[in-house]
């Protein structure tokens, strides 16, 4: 074959300067749809790294982690430890909020290579003379393409033909050696993979206990609308309570253009408040506060006071307008129209929402749109707001929400978008892809020990849990659902127990939660009866039925147990009844470790044997262990892997275990190891 014939034949897809590279790169883990997305850790989190490297032929290969925060000048290198079959791996934790990146690179390494040969050689009596000066070439041409003096050194010790040859293979195994030539690869034989993101977030991003109210229904006065100062009050009754995350619906001022009047009724009564997320009026926008509640600075008074007892105030982001918002007026054209010329309401057919106008995203002016948006969030953040749950996300592009929230965070990289998404699986990952921090599930509607269980696991152990972190909420404002309106005070006790402990991440609508609402607005609906997103209310926060000191207790639990405030490690152990559901979560470092068995009929009395997964448990199958009720206080002795469980509803839904093991005697524990 001729010259030309070859050129014509070479591989056009090889990148120019890479044709002496031989080790191969594939598969590094973790990554997002080919590294598309970023994964997502919250500061010091670890980041377990994993590929696949290899060569051709026999020759050592060298495979090391690069990682660096974006503000970092240079890449921090690990090396990457071998697990067989070409797979290795080394883990990196970020130490620093925003962007941080990660690669793989690899070499053949020619050192390594003849220094086990060397030793091959010189154990079956070879003649090493030419391995010498081998192996000084080696190092003479990484002093050389290096600059290190250290390494010129040692190739001329490795040339002296007069040191016995006892001290010279002393000093091709010398470790200082091998670290200067790993440091110094020739950049001619190094593979390097794409750099993959990670978004690093605050741990507030990973565990949070959310509560959500309306400001006009603090109000002690039934019939005066509630105010900033009277929700100044309430911050103490949910800082108690041990929630974290104070989530307030629109505080905007709200549209008279067909209003909504109670229960939704199309037509408002005098007095009627209408519904926050009808965003607009002469008092003004997206940058406003509703003039009944008070001022920007009263808010910024609450947020300042709600920091000093450990709260954080959520704000609701809900792109959308009243008719009477400025923008209807300035900006006609962020807004759809039909054909007769009058602007599109918002609609899911056959529901009507004649008091809301959602902008046209396809809107040629889009670019503007997009500003004035990001705008509304910096200005918040202005305020003082770090945590945004941003309303109905999955009716606004995909695009839009990865540029804003990425703007932001480039700013701003401690503050946290949850997204408020009840829709298919699909759109609900994609959203969590584009940047949110968290987002909410399907747990509301998970009743069965089946559906738990397959869900559950699907969050904490599918492949999505690199960028998908679940918040479960057993209740909102939109959704009063089936299984708390039949239930009573033991299946709201069940509901947030499952959701405090199966995630790391919870939130409740309250005070309905809390004061047990679960009257419906009509028999087989979801909406609640005299909905606070229509009304206001008075809430009697004193009633003796108040599930107040049973959240503080459950939330206490939470804050004193590492292990509840991660996702990854839940794991489901084996019951014979299937209305008893087991499971539980153990710090890595397994020296804290919780067990819940909940009883899901919250109407009969169930009891069944659980059987336990001693080896993901640590536990000794010889040795008895404790069982510490954390609700209850009560201790039981438990040995090997079935143990019999009762729960009576009427004595509380569930058990939950502090584990602990058999140190000196029966009566002597430890906390479990």
């Amino acid at each position: 074959m001729s010259v030309e014939a070859r050129k014509l034949q070479a591989p056009d897809r090889v990148p120019a300067g890479t044709g002496r590279v031989r080790a191969v790169i594939e598969n590094v883990r973790p990554q997002v749809d080919g590294g598309r997305f970023p994964i997502k850790r919250i500061v010091g989190e670890a980041v377990r790294v994993t590929a696949e490297v290899f060569a051709d032929g026999h020759d050592c290969v060298v495979v090391q982690l690069l990682h660096r925060h974006d503000g970092d000048s240079r890449w921090h290198a690990a090396f990457m430890q071998g697990l067989g079959n070409d797979r290795w791996q080394a883990t990196f934790a970020p130490a620093a909020l925003g962007i941080a990146r990660y690669r793989v690179r690899a070499w053949v390494d020619h050192f390594m290579t003849w220094r086990r040969d060397l030793q091959k050689r010189h154990a079956a009596g070879q003649d090493l003379g030419v391995e010498w000066l081998r192996g000084a070439a080696l190092v003479e041409a990484a002093a050389r393409h290096s600059g290190s003096a250290r390494l010129a050194a040692f190739a001329a010790r490795l040339c002296d033909a007069g040191a016995p040859t006892e001290k010279r293979l002393e000093l091709a195994a010398h470790p200082a050696l091998a670290a200067l030539m790993q440091t110094h690869p020739d950049p001619a034989l190094v593979a390097l993979s794409d750099s993959l993101e990670v978004m690093v977030e605050s741990p507030r991003a990973r565990f949070s206990a959310w509560y959500e109210l309306f400001p006009r229904s603090t109000s002690p006065d039934p019939g005066r609308h509630g105010t900033f100062a009277d929700l100044r009050t309430r911050l103490s009754y949910v800082a108690d309570m041990g929630f974290d995350v104070l989530y307030l619906p629109p505080i905007h001022p709200i549209g008279i253009t067909a209003r909504k009047g109670r229960n939704n009724r199309v037509q408002a009564a005098p007095g009627d408040p209408g519904s926050p997320w009808a965003i607009g009026s002469a008092a003004g926008g997206h940058k406003a506060v509703h003039p009944e509640l008070g001022t920007l600075e009263d808010l910024r008074a609450i947020v300042s006071d709600a920091r000093a007892l450990g709260l954080e105030v959520a704000l609701d982001i809900a792109f959308q307008c009243s008719p009477d918002h400025p923008y209807v007026h300035e900006h006609p054209e962020w807004f759809r129209k039909r054909p007769d010329g009058s602007i599109q309401y918002a609609e899911n057919p056959p529901k009507t929402y004649q008091d809301i106008y959602p902008f046209d995203f396809e809107s040629e002016a889009w670019p503007a749109l997009w500003d004035e948006l990001l705008e509304v969030v910096r200005f918040w953040i202005g305020q003082g707001i770090r945590i945004f749950r941003v309303d109905n996300p999955h009716t606004k592009p995909f695009h839009f929400w990865e540029w804003l929230i990425r703007t932001i965070k480039q700013q701003h990289p401690d503050v946290i978008f949850l997204s408020e998404a009840f829709t298919r699986p699909n759109v609900m990952r994609r959203l969590a892809k584009t940047g949110f921090s968290q987002s909410y599930t399907y747990f509301t509607w998970r009743t069965t020990k089946h559906e738990l269980v397959e869900y559950l696991t699907e969050l904490a152990q599918h492949d999505s849990r690199e960028y998908f972190r679940p918040n479960l909420w057993p209740n909102t404002p939109d959704i009063l659902p089936e299984n708390l309106q039949f239930t009573g005070r033991t299946g709201f006790m069940l509901r947030v127990t499952l959701a405090a402990t199966l995630g790391a991440n919870y939130g409740i609508y309250g005070p309905a939660f809390e004061l047990l609402e679960d009257r419906a607005r009509e028999p087989g609906s979801e909406e609640y009866l005299d909905s606070e997103k229509y009304q206001q209310r008075t809430w009697d926060l004193d009633r003796a039925d108040s599930l107040r000191a049973y959240l503080a207790h459950l939330n206490r639990i939470r804050r004193e147990h590492p292990a509840l405030q991660a996702d990854w490690s839940l794991h489901f152990h084996a019951s014979d009844n299937d209305a008893l559901l087991c499971y539980s979560k153990c710090t890595t470092a397994g020296d804290d470790c919780v067990l819940c068995v909940a009883n899901l009929d919250v109407h009969h009395s169930q009891s069944g044997w659980v059987t336990l997964d001693l080896d993901r448990l640590g536990i000794d199958a010889a040795q008895p262990f404790q069982v510490h009720d954390l609700l209850s206080s009560a201790r039981f002795l438990w040995r090997g892997a079935r143990n019999f469980v009762v729960l009576d509803p009427s004595q509380g839904p569930a058990h939950l275990f502090l584990l602990r093991r058999q140190r000196r005697s029966e009566h002597d524990f430890d906390y479990f190891l």
